[in-house]
C-alpha cells in the first residue's frame, strides 16, 4: 500500500548531507528519507500525546519512502554573516570579551524549487493508516527550519506506485545516466525512539543506526554560474 501527498516549496528549501559538519554550507536537492521520517513525527507530536506517538514510531522508521521531484531545482550560493558560539575563555570584564557568540562569515546554499513536489511512503499490507495521512497533512516544513511547503490535495491511498516516482529507500534499478547523484540519509528499520529523541542526552544516533542512500535523481544540470546551478528534471 502507498500513500501519495503533493506539496509545493512555499520558501527556500536547504538540507545539509549528515556526512557536513556544521559549518559546511552544501545542500541536498531534495528531503532525505530520515528528514520525512522525523517530519511525520513531528507533526503527530503536535496533534496526539508523546506517549501515543511513541507507538508509531516503528512503523515510520520501517516505512518506504519514493519522490516525484519538482520540475525544476534552482540552487542559489551565498556568503552570508553568521554567529557562532565564541571559543575565547575571556570573561565579560576581561578587554579581549568579544560576547558569547562570534561573527564570521559562511557559505550557505538555498533551493529554489519550481513546480509541485510528492512524497510516497510504502508498507507491506493493505491496511490503510489514517494516522499517517493526518501526519502529512500537517507537515509544514521539510529540511531545515523554514523550509516551508504547503499541501495542494489529501494525500491518496494507491496500491502501486505511479512511475514518475523513484524510490529514496530501495536501490534503483533503471535510472537516467546524466541524473545527479546524491546520498541521502535514512534509519534503520529496528532504531529506536531514544536514539532519534533529541532531548535524551544519554542515547545518540550511531553510524550503525544511519543507512546511507545513493539515489540518482532524475536532475540534468541545465546552467550554472558562480551564484546559482539550475537544474531540470529529465
Amino acid at each position: 500500500m502507498w500513500l501519495i501527498a503533493e506539496y509545493e516549496a512555499v520558501s527556500l528549501f536547504s538540507l545539509r548531507p549528515s556526512a557536513t559538519t556544521a559549518s559546511g554550507g552544501k545542500t541536498l536537492l531534495a528531503p532525505s528519507p530520515f528528514a520525512i521520517k522525523v517530519a511525520i513525527f513531528d507533526a503527530l507530536c503536535r496533534l496526539q500525546p508523546l506517549s501515543t506517538v511513541q507507538r508509531y514510531w516503528p512503523d515510520i522508521a520501517r516505512l518506504e519512502v519514493a519522490l516525484r521531484p519538482a520540475a525544476h531545482a534552482v540552487v542559489s550560493n551565498v556568503f552570508q554573516r553568521v554567529l557562532r558560539p565564541s571559543r575565547s575563555n575571556a570573561q565579560p570584564n576581561d578587554p579581549d570579551f568579544e560576547g558569547f557568540f562570534q561573527r564570521t562569515i559562511g557559505y550557505r546554499e538555498y533551493v529554489h524549487l519550481v513546480g509541485a513536489f510528492a512524497i510516497g511512503l510504502g508498507w507491506e499490507g493493505t491496511a490503510q493508516r489514517d494516522w499517517l495521512s493526518t501526519a502529512l497533512i500537517n507537515i509544514t516544513y521539510l529540511g531545515k527550519r523554514g523550509g516551508f511547503v504547503q499541501l495542494l490535495q489529501a494525500p491518496e491511498y494507491q496500491e502501486v506506485l505511479p512511475p514518475d516516482f523513484i524510490s529514496l529507500t530501495q536501490p534503483g534499478m533503471n535510472f537516467p545516466l546524466d541524473g545527479t547523484l546524491q546520498v541521502l540519509d535514512d534509519c534503520d528499520d529496528k532504531v529506536s525512539f531514544e536514539k532519534v529523541n533529541v532531548y535524551d542526552q544519554a542515547k545518540k544516533l550511531s553510524k550503525d543506526d544511519r543507512q546511507p542512500r545513493h539515489v540518482v535523481l532524475p536532475y540534468r544540470l541545465r546552467r550554472s554560474s558562480k551564484s546559482f546551478s539550475w537544474y531540470e528534471r529529465i
